[in-house]
């Protein structure tokens, strides 16, 4: 029986230990009107190619613990993924709603505003600071609206050096309960956005709020220095109607069973190779 106890024991402590290392730590930062901003920083420090800001889909609240491990949204794909692009050599920051928006609707509407911008750009420039590598932004789904609205409006060492967008949001519907239901990337000054842009959507994704075919429509209105488009097919699928029932993480919008494939075309995109 004790035996039995410490290897039981030991167990434990090296899931801890895994935990900690792939979480690292919470980082909180004052913002505006005694607000405050965090986000989780974890990944190779020394030598590392990047820095990857991770702004989730969803109402953005992950409740991050002390390791700065999301306690909300885990099955999100840029939670999933977060190991691999250690692996991949990036640095990454997985980025919490604020602490005045951390109730039901989490972001909401505060996604196109330019204060929001302003709390993602004060994260950039502390994670530069730590760094001193170049710094992306990367948002999926809702996290989208928020990345490209950080992108068009921030300057100086608060500014993005890169953009990728995955199942952006690009439809919305007007006239509904919630007033933000109507926000898409397009709510944005999308010419404003002059950094190299990558967008990857998935052929199968029958999300209501991000039809695959109006992913390109994002370059074409994007100013990038380098920009591009792509499409993943594959993986388990969906058997569902379109919806919003599809909008979540185990499915085609979060490419399920694809998180290598992702990685793969970030890292390439990241590091300026030709697809």
């Amino acid at each position: 029986m004790r035996r039995f106890w410490l290897i039981g024991l030991t167990a434990v402590s090296v899931l801890f230990a895994y935990s900690a290392q792939a979480c690292g730590e919470r980082v909180i930062l004052e913002t505006q009107d005694d607000t405050r901003s965090t986000y989780g920083l974890a990944g190779p420090m020394d030598g590392a190619r990047a820095a990857l800001v991770l702004l989730p889909g969803g109402g953005g609240y992950l409740d991050l613990d002390e390791t700065g491990c999301p306690r909300k949204l885990t099955g999100n794909s840029l939670v999933r993924i977060r190991s691999l692009l250690h692996d991949e050599g990036f640095v990454t920051a997985l980025v919490d709603a604020p602490s005045d928006r951390q109730g039901k609707e989490g972001l909401g509407g505060f996604r196109i505003h330019p204060d929001h911008a302003m709390d993602i750009g004060n994260i950039i420039a502390d994670i530069r600071a730590r760094t001193g590598e170049p710094v992306w932004l990367i948002g999926t789904s809702r996290g989208s609206i928020s990345a490209v609205n950080a992108a068009a409006r921030l300057s100086g060492v608060q500014a993005p050096d890169g953009l990728i967008l995955t199942s952006p949001v690009t439809s919305g519907s007007e006239g509904r309960h919630k007033a933000w239901v109507a926000q898409s990337v397009f709510s944005v000054d999308l010419e404003a956005i002059r950094i190299p842009v990558l967008v990857i959507a998935h052929t199968g994704d029958k999300c209501v709020r991000t039809p695959p075919d109006l992913a390109g429509l994002i370059v074409e209105k994007t100013s990038g220095a380098r920009e591009k488009t792509v499409k993943l097919s594959g993986g388990p699928g969906w058997s569902g109607r379109v919806g919003v029932k599809a909008c979540r993480g185990k499915s085609p919008h979060g490419f399920i069973k694809q998180d290598s494939e992702i990685v793969s075309d970030m890292a390439r995109f990241i590091a300026g190779g030709k697809f």
